[in-house]
This record gives structure tokens, C-alpha cells and sequence, in this order.
């Protein structure tokens, strides 16, 4: 008889790859979201929040592109400017889109409740702190100086505009796993609020856990949520976790506050020889 043998990895958590707004800070995802509306709103074809937020996640050329395809967006732009939104069209809005982040990314840099608690009980495990991002490297260094302010310095910070490609492709996941020097990548643990950014880790064969509430699905500042009544809290809480379910998360929970024991389940299955 001929057998096939493979490797099992039974080690430790060796990483955490976390994502910025709406995982880290700016509860709400809220920087890109506003600027996403402006940019059209310059255009000439207003679009709604919910279309603004429809491809969070991606780098922000992408993310515009991903907009302009969406059917009620380019019904409104045929209708304003005659024919459907071309790559030129993308191109101008991205440029106008840069500076508008830049100039209010620190309105929106406030950490969210529980990073850094969380951050130090995993450097206690001996975890390393990786981040990936759908902003540029410019936009990332106010984000870095603004949380830097606040006690937080991840260990490697890894841009849409440092590698080939964004999210949902690995590539800046696996870049962290080369900064930070760790092997294998089931030893990684994947955080992020969005969907793009759930399809990043496990398309790096990492372990997931989705944000239902502190970023993009839900989409309100924490002091609007806490605002909301029960019923409709419960109502948006059960949709961003059957989205971030469906996006095939490993785990779901509100926020960065609430991913320990997550972590300590993981730990269990990788102790038991589990894969992603």
C-alpha cells in the first residue's frame, strides 16, 4: 500500500494581524466611509453611505473602481454625464480622494475600547502584533503616529500600496509573517471588520476572527451605537454576524475587546493539531 504523510503544526500562537479603522481605531470605520461620499459628491453623482461602504476593505483606488460598478451608481453617472464611469474617471477621484484623507484621518484616530488591553495580554502570550491595511503608506504613517500617542506601536505595519495586490488577495498578511519572522502561517490569527479582510486571512491559510460591530458592518460611532435601543442593536448585531459567518470567519464577536478567548480556543485546536 503506498501512505501519505503530512506535517502537523502543534505550537503556539505565534501572531496576531491586526486591521486599522474599525478593528484598532475610528470605531465605526467611519475615516474612509465620509471621504468615499465626498469624492462622489465633487463628481457630481452623490452616493449613499451604504454604497460608499459597500467594497471597505480594498485599497482605496480599488475600493473607488468597485463603486463606480455597482448598477445604481453607474445609472446615476450615465445619467449626469452621459456614459458609463471610465478608468479616467476613477483616476481623478482617487486623486481628489488622497488629500481628503490625509486631512482628516486624526478626527477619526481615537483607539477603540480594549486594543490595548488586548494587545498587551497577547505580547504577554509572547504574540507578535502584526497589521494590514486599505490605506497607503501616507495615510499610514498619520495612523501610526496618531496611535503611537495613544501606547500603541504594532510590530509590523503592512500597506495595500506595499504590495501587488490588496485584499482580498494574502499578500500583505504574508508579508507581516516575513517582517515578523514567524512560521507557519496557522500560527497567525487574522482580525478585521470587514469581509475583504476576512478573505485576506484565510486566503494566507490563517485563523479569522470577524468585528461585527466596532467597524464597517454596523458603520456607526460608538456613541451612536450605544444610542441605539436593544431591538435595534440586536437586529444589526445579527446581521454583521451572519455576514461575517457567511464571509467564513472562524469566529465572530463585537469588538477587539472580546477576541481573548477566541485566542484561547485557537490555541486549543492548533494543540490538537487542528488547521484553518
Amino acid at each position: 500500500m503506498t501512505y501519505a504523510y503530512r506535517r502537523i503544526y502543534r505550537g503556539p500562537i505565534q501572531a496576531a494581524l491586526l486591521d486599522w479603522a474599525g478593528t484598532t481605531m475610528d470605531f465605526g470605520c467611519m475615516a474612509p466611509a465620509v471621504v468615499f461620499v465626498k469624492v462622489f459628491e465633487r463628481a457630481g453623482v452623490p452616493i449613499s453611505m451604504e454604497e460608499a461602504r459597500a467594497p471597505m476593505g480594498a485599497h482605496k483606488r480599488v475600493h473607488i473602481q468597485k463603486i463606480t460598478e455597482l448598477d445604481g451608481v453607474r445609472a446615476r453617472w450615465a445619467a449626469k454625464h452621459g456614459r458609463p464611469p471610465a478608468g479616467k474617471d476613477v483616476d481623478r477621484m482617487f486623486a481628489d480622494f488622497v488629500p481628503l484623507q490625509l486631512d482628516c484621518l486624526s478626527e477619526y484616530s481615537e483607539l477603540i475600547p480594549g486594543t490595548l488591553d488586548v494587545v498587551q495580554a497577547l505580547r504577554g502570550r509572547g504574540v507578535k502584533i502584526g497589521s494590514t491595511t486599505g490605506y497607503l503608506r501616507e495615510m499610514m504613517e498619520i495612523n501610526l503616529r496618531d496611535a503611537k500617542k495613544q501606547g500603541y506601536e504594532p510590530d509590523s505595519t503592512v500597506c495595500a500600496s506595499d504590495v501587488p495586490a490588496g485584499r482580498p488577495y494574502p499578500f500583505m498578511c504574508l508579508q507581516n509573517v516575513i517582517n515578523l519572522q514567524v512560521s507557519p502561517v496557522e500560527a497567525c490569527v487574522k482580525i478585521d471588520d470587514t469581509v475583504p479582510g476576512i478573505e485576506e486571512g484565510l486566503s494566507a491559510g490563517m485563523w479569522t476572527i470577524g468585528l461585527a460591530i466596532s467597524g464597517n458592518e454596523v458603520g456607526l460611532p460608538l456613541v451612536e451605537w450605544r444610542a441605539l435601543g436593544s431591538a435595534e442593536q440586536a437586529s444589526r448585531r445579527s446581521r454583521a454576524y451572519e455576514r461575517m459567518r457567511m464571509a467564513g470567519a472562524h469566529y465572530v464577536v463585537d469588538t477587539i475587546a472580546d477576541v481573548l478567548p477566541c485566542f484561547d480556543d485557537v490555541a486549543a485546536r492548533l494543540a490538537r493539531g487542528e488547521k484553518p
